[in-house]
């Protein structure tokens, strides 16, 4: 998970999501209500289930361990084919941005 999260893709878009929700709970005030409940409501059973799955979390702890090495190998591999990964989202929209523009372009003059 902290890998994934790692990834400046992931990082990056997780960022803007989190601005624009604490942008949208400060500009909205009926808004901001209903998201503080969620959130205590979602605090309350993250809490509430931590300790009832801790006991099975410690049991499966070897497989969890393998698991994790499995996944980060594999993520390390697709790091390594899609390249896009490791860009933020930002630099994403305006290299797309930049390749639509060139294509419209070529249509243009291939067309005249």
């Amino acid at each position: 998970v902290n890998q994934v999260a790692n990834l400046s893709l992931v990082s990056s878009a997780c960022d803007i999501v989190s601005t624009a929700y604490a942008s949208t709970k400060e500009s909205h005030p009926y808004i901001r209500s209903v998201c503080d409940v969620a959130e205590k409501g979602v605090k309350s059973v993250t809490e509430a289930t931590a300790s009832c799955v801790q006991p099975v979390l410690t049991t499966l702890e070897p497989h969890v361990a393998a698991a994790s090495e499995y996944a980060s190998k594999s993520l390390d591999k697709l790091g390594e084919k899609l390249p896009l990964l490791q860009k933020p989202v930002e630099q994403i929209i305006s290299d797309t941005k930049e390749l639509v523009s060139s294509r419209v372009a070529d249509a243009k003059d291939a067309v005249s």
